[in-house]
């Protein structure tokens, strides 16, 4: 039978901590799996932190411990989301990774975006036996949080994902790791700043948690910046309204705007042909950043992109919930925040990582 490379990384994860250090060699065997396939799983797993490589062999990182000791042996971590197949993707291999390391096991649970639907999909996983719940509620921008009231009665640990709960609900009384998406925002117009552009227009969605973060960004960057500040142009219809965005954006730029934040890659690739059919290429005439950083690299031309570091936030996520499942369960509840990057690529003019390198 055809095992996946997620269930392979799994077993050799497993042998190395049953062994503690091992030839990649014998590992091969034990695996039951080609040299030259395990070299490269190898290698991935060394490069999230999880194997250590040396001379050939290959044990766990440095303090970390055996099969017997991990933290998370036996536990059943659920995790909600809105959707995959997208930002969320990444989330949760971030998730994935840490829960493999430690022993844990994943059960997922997808929540449509509609708030309705949380609380039957967090039923049908507290069904499976769960030991803590790792969660990105539905909450949409400007709704009452109130009404996820249910949260506080959660017969288990709870981890907010990219989600921040307002200070006067109960919500805020729960642990909680996410991108601070204002400040890669905040990124994004530094950035259009150095190269010259007094003013930048924002084009954004407005369906979802992270696209009202980035609003909020933009109305703070600008101030803080100096810049002056356009009228936000609404993606109402994500996907199916694209050539009325561009239409707009380029009344922008008759007006002198030459500089554009989009919210997300989907909608900045979408954009691109769009704006040359009007005349406007990219980057000779409109600088374009994308905000995700999902997609971007891949598009023509490539994006320049704020990346939340959507990985590492599952990652923290999971470390979270099982020291507060171990031996922390007193600790104060943390409020996470961790620090997109900007990618910066050909889209904007001048010079982009790549060529720096």
């Amino acid at each position: 039978m055809t095992i996946t490379a997620e269930q392979r990384r799994a077993r050799i994860l497993e042998v190395v901590r049953e062994l503690g250090t091992v030839r990649v060699m014998d590992l091969a065997e034990r695996v039951g799996t080609a040299p030259v396939t395990v070299r490269r799983d190898v290698a991935a797993l060394a490069d999230d932190g999880l194997l250590r490589r040396s001379h050939g062999a290959v044990s766990l990182p440095l303090g970390d411990s055996t099969s017997a000791a991990a933290p998370g042996r036996d536990r059943v971590i659920g995790m909600l989301v809105p959707t995959v197949g997208s930002y969320f993707d990444e989330v949760i291999d971030g998730v994935r990774a840490a829960a493999t390391a430690a022993g844990a096991r994943l059960v997922l649970g997808i929540a449509s975006y509609e708030s309705a639907d949380d609380f039957a999909q967090v039923e049908q996983l507290l069904d499976a036996g769960l030991d803590g719940l790792l969660m990105t509620p539905n909450w949409r921008p400007g709704s009452d949080i109130g009404d996820s009231a249910w949260i506080r009665d959660l017969p288990v640990p709870a981890v907010l994902v990219e989600r921040i709960a307002t200070p006067e609900s109960t919500a805020a009384e729960l642990d909680s790791v996410g991108s601070d998406h204002r400040h890669g925002v905040l990124l994004a117009l530094r950035h259009l700043v150095s190269l010259g552009h007094e003013s930048v227009l924002l084009a954004a969605r407005e369906d979802s948690w992270t696209a009202h973060q980035v609003r909020a960004g933009y109305a703070e960057g600008v101030q803080l910046l100096g810049i002056e500040p356009q009228p936000v142009i609404d993606i109402h219809r994500p996907g199916l309204e694209s050539d009325a965005v561009a239409a707009r954006i380029s009344e922008a730029v008759a007006d002198g705007v030459r500089a554009v934040l989009v919210h997300n890659d989907q909608e900045a690739i979408q954009l691109v042909p769009l704006l040359r059919a009007r005349g406007l290429r990219v980057p000779d005439d409109l600088a374009l950043i994308s905000y995700d950083d999902v997609f971007a690299a891949l598009a023509a031309p490539p994006l320049t992109a704020v990346a939340p570091p959507k990985r590492a936030v599952g990652t923290a996520a999971l470390e979270l919930m099982l020291r507060r499942l171990g031996d922390e369960p007193d600790l104060p509840v943390h409020h996470v925040r961790l620090l997109p990057e900007l990618k910066v690529r050909a889209s904007c003019g001048g010079r982009s990582d790549d060529e720096v390198r």
